[in-house]
């Protein structure tokens, strides 16, 4: 579970909630008119119909699914990979590349096995670097239509947020000789633009970010992968790989990689 998503939501629900009731002097009845299903169904129902109309049905299932996943993130474990990759190493050191196929049965990252595939194979290493390049070019950009979704999302909603405070204020001035009726048109003006706000700054922006984030990691991760595959295949030292991979990472995650090494965990960052 991804705890800073997990404190955002709450947090900020309880903020604004307790903003309310604060506001309206702590009764229950005036915050409950900040509920106004007219303005529900223009800004949540405009916004998501607008989604249809910019995504395929299957872009769309796959924006709303990946919601659950700032929530829960894919394992990323870049020091794990390093020792991994050095393990695996030291295996076609010792025992040549092709001891290395083996050694795939127990791996359940796909992109690794494919590439230690290939290479068993014999297969050119220029091939290799292009074909899991090209793989990682594509993981990319379905993460990047992913997040566009919610980018999407967060620049629709106050659009609509404003469509219907025009559609509370036209309202209003046709009722003008109607006192009773202009508190339920005011309400609509200006609860649709809170709800377009809300949308756009508390779940479309933040979502949009934290996906990005998580696609970075992952993109980072695979990098490392690759290029230690590529020095595997080199027949480079496993100490010079460990080095040459541990470039890549800031120093506190370095520090992860080394006291993975001095308690003999070099091969065992699935566990980290």
């Amino acid at each position: 579970m991804e705890l800073g998503s997990v404190i955002g939501f709450i947090s900020g629900i309880v903020i604004i909630f307790f903003s309310i009731l604060l506001s309206a002097d702590f009764i229950i009845g005036d915050a409950g008119e900040f509920v106004n299903w007219p303005s529900v169904l223009i800004v949540f129902g405009g916004t998501i119909a607008s989604a249809f109309i910019g995504f395929s049905i299957e872009k769309l299932m796959s924006g709303f699914k990946a919601f659950k996943v700032i929530f829960k993130p894919p394992m990323v474990n870049p020091s794990g990979a390093i020792d991994q990759i050095v393990s695996l190493a030291n295996t076609a050191r010792k025992e040549g590349v092709l001891a290395l196929e083996e050694s795939t049965q127990n791996m359940d990252d796909e992109f690794l096995v494919k590439g230690i595939n290939l290479i068993v194979d014999g297969t050119d290493p220029d091939l290799v670097k292009g074909i899991m390049e090209t793989e990682l070019a594509y993981i990319e950009e379905r993460h990047g239509q992913v997040a566009g979704f919610w980018d999407f999302i967060a620049s629709v909603s106050p659009a609509y947020g404003m469509l219907g405070t025009l559609i509370g204020l036209i309202l209003m001035l046709l009722k003008l000789d109607d006192p009773a009726a202009l508190g339920p048109a005011m309400a609509i003006a200006l609860v649709t633009t809170f709800y377009g706000s809300f949308i756009a700054n508390f779940i479309g922006t933040p979502v949009a970010n934290k996906l990005r984030s998580i696609s970075n990691d992952e993109v980072l991760l695979k990098t490392v992968l690759i290029e230690g595959m590529l020095s595997i295949q080199a027949g480079e030292n496993p100490r010079i790989i460990e080095e040459k991979l541990k470039s890549f990472l800031s120093p506190a995650v370095r520090q992860d990689v080394g006291a993975a090494v001095a308690t003999g965990g070099r091969g065992g960052g699935e566990e980290e």
